[in-house]
């Protein structure tokens, strides 16, 4: 750790350096200013000595608990009450005595290590608080998830959410909303932690209205849902967008609706060996207003299950392409009949990157 001398003067600085070093301080000088923030800003500088007020940094510019001390042959107490008032920590009266300079930088570093010490604390104890308040906020979200596993008629569903930090942006849903049909969604909301996280209550809120407010043509054309989903985002005026596969089950005639809101990767129906990707461009919602979202269908005979990744699985795959990612996880879906042995596939240990979430809907006997 050095003092740093400023000063335009080099004669004035080197007789100051020549002291300091006499009190077994060690010293680096300059005449740049910014090079001393440069060095400032770096760390390793305990004090910046400067002996120009025209050259005195803002004390915002120092790293933190870095001392800040101005001195001058010719001190009045005009100079000295401006220092002060702009963040000097101290102002010296040159020549000073050796031992009165010692003292006096001393007292200074004493007072910086106390500050810092101070703030330490007082980061830590806001940390404890953020998470503290994290850690509800997780709870109320955990608690905002569908019953896993649930059953509706002859379909079981489960889920998989894991957050990149406390709070998750990923969001899954699933409800009954006649004694015929049920819907499902998977939504990724942009961004990562409370913001995100803030948008799934949202979303939440949005599935329990769909169930009284959906209109019959919706349950067999989900689109409908999707544009209604988007027309609310809007309305809140959040800024976020959200990607979002959202379909629904007619569980007489076993017959899969779904829509597509930019989700990616897409969705998988797999019936034995045989896999159907449900590929759909689309736009994600919150941004374009009017937008339309179309609507597919295809058979969920018996036997068959659909798995739904967000795409923070394709960081939790070690592959050289995304085509590669996209197959290696087309074949363990289809190798994986619960969500177990799927997740078990995956290299969790990089979990963390983004929010990693998984809906798999079996359709059983």
């Amino acid at each position: 750790m050095s003092l740093l001398v400023l000063d335009p003067d080099a004669e004035v600085a080197q007789r100051l350096r020549q002291q300091l070093t006499d009190l077994e301080f060690k010293v680096l000088v300059t005449s740049d200013s910014d090079a001393a923030a440069q060095l400032c800003a770096q760390g390793g500088v305990r004090a910046l000595l400067c002996g120009s007020h025209e050259l005195l940094p803002p004390i915002g510019e120092l790293a933190p608990g870095t001392g800040l001390v101005f001195y001058s042959h010719e001190l009045s107490l005009e100079t000295v009450l401006s220092c002060l008032q702009t963040g000097v920590h101290d102002c010296w009266q040159l020549p000073m005595a050796g031992e009165e300079m010692r003292e006096r930088l001393q007292q200074l570093l004493r007072r910086m290590e106390l500050w810092l010490t101070q703030i330490d604390e007082q980061l830590h104890t806001m940390r404890s608080e953020l998470e503290k308040d994290q850690r509800a906020g997780q709870y109320i979200q955990l608690g905002m998830l569908p019953p896993n596993p649930m059953g509706i008629g002859h379909y079981r569903l489960r889920h998989r959410v894991e957050p990149s930090l406390i709070l998750s942006g990923d969001f899954i849903d699933y409800f009954q909303i006649t004694d015929r049909y049920f819907a499902c969604y998977v939504a990724d909301v942009s961004g990562h932690g409370a913001s995100s996280a803030f948008v799934t209550v949202l979303l939440k809120n949005f599935s329990r209205r769909l169930r009284r407010e959906y209109r019959v043509s919706m349950l067999t054309h989900p689109g409908e849902f999707l544009a209604w989903i988007n027309h609310e985002l809007i309305d809140q005026q959040i800024d976020k967008h959200v990607a979002m596969f959202f379909a629904v089950i007619d569980t007489r005639d076993n017959i899969l609706y779904y829509s597509n809101a930019a989700h990616f990767p897409p969705a998988i129906l797999v019936e034995g060996e045989n896999t159907t990707t449900l590929e759909q461009k689309g736009k994600p919602l919150g941004i374009f207003p009017d937008v339309q979202f179309a609507s597919k269908q295809v058979p969920f005979p018996q036997g068959a299950r659909l798995v739904v990744f967000s795409d923070g699985v394709l960081d939790l795959i070690e592959a050289p392409t995304l085509k590669a990612k996209e197959q290696y996880l087309l074949s363990k879906v289809v190798q994986g009949e619960d969500l177990d042995a799927i997740w078990a596939t995956l290299d969790t240990s990089k979990l963390g990157q983004d929010d990693v979430s998984c809906l798999l809907i079996s359709h059983g006997q």
